[in-house]
């Protein structure tokens, strides 16, 4: 009889992470899956539909103490699988913003995530096997001009994946896949309060194509994937275009107010 697979999904009450959950369920995988609200129990009988067994934990995971929670909850079981998903962004000029608010998001966005990180790939490097899909974005190629925080934290992700990925490149049984979407239609624009702006206004991704992307790729031990075309040429567009060029660009989507000029467009 073959070992059962277990997978770890973080921020999987809603969007990307949800789906993400939804896909390893479908191809067998085991879940424990985890988020910072009690709509993760909801999420989790969702999952449970596929015929796989799923934990649930409710875990702040911007504090090392919710990490290890989260870890805890394995009970010791081999990850076979993590994807490093939860994530946390905010809003309105950096001026404006409230210490403990962007620090939260750097917590969540850096510190939780480079804590489950390494105590995750520490156990995988050592046998040889096991995969990880860390939820970067593009918003890291580009200076985010009222949202300077999150696409600062992406900036650390995306370059820290591709780091990591080095180091461990002598493990050749363990992968890590950065999956890099662009705006998608979540929650996320909503905690951020960003529904005044143009970028949280306008039509954007579907977060079950960006996941079946990253498992896509995943799958397939790729170290990056960038979903979507518009974002592709985007992310293209942002290595050979002026930083004060992008952060001008930038500040048109993610300015408060600017939802109502685009509804004039």
């Amino acid at each position: 009889m073959a070992a059962t697979k277990f997978a770890i999904v973080t921020g999987a009450s809603t969007g990307i992470g949800f789906e993400l959950a939804h896909l390893a369920a479908q191809n067998g995988y085991h879940l424990l899956v985890v988020a910072d609200e009690p709509l993760i129990e909801a999420a989790a009988t969702d999952f449970r539909r596929h015929g796989v067994e799923v934990e649930a934990a409710e875990a702040d995971l911007a504090t090392l103490e919710g990490v290890d929670r989260l870890l805890a909850a394995t009970n010791g079981r081999t990850i076979d699988l993590l994807c490093a998903n939860a994530g946390r962004g905010i809003g309105h000029g950096f001026l404006e913003q409230e210490a403990t608010d962007w620090r939260r998001v750097i917590d969540t966005n850096v510190t939780g995530t480079l804590y489950l990180l390494q105590k995750v790939l520490q156990a995988m490097v050592a046998r040889n096997q096991g995969k990880v899909l860390i939820t970067g974005s593009i918003a890291g190629f580009i200076p985010g001009s009222f949202h300077a925080v999150y696409n600062g934290s992406k900036a650390f992700i995306d370059s820290f994946a591709d780091a990591l990925r080095n180091e461990i490149k002598d493990a050749k049984g363990v992968t890590i896949t950065t999956l890099m979407p662009g705006a998608t239609e979540t929650e996320f624009f909503e905690r951020a309060d960003m529904l005044d702006t143009k970028v949280g206004a306008e039509e954007k991704d579907d977060p079950a194509k960006v996941a079946q992307d990253g498992w896509d790729a995943l799958m397939a031990g790729k170290a990056h994937i960038v979903s979507g075309w518009k974002n592709k040429l985007q992310a293209a567009a942002a290595h050979v275009t002026p930083a004060s060029v992008l952060a001008e660009q930038h500040r048109k989507m993610a300015e408060p107010g600017t939802a109502e000029e685009h509804d004039d467009d």
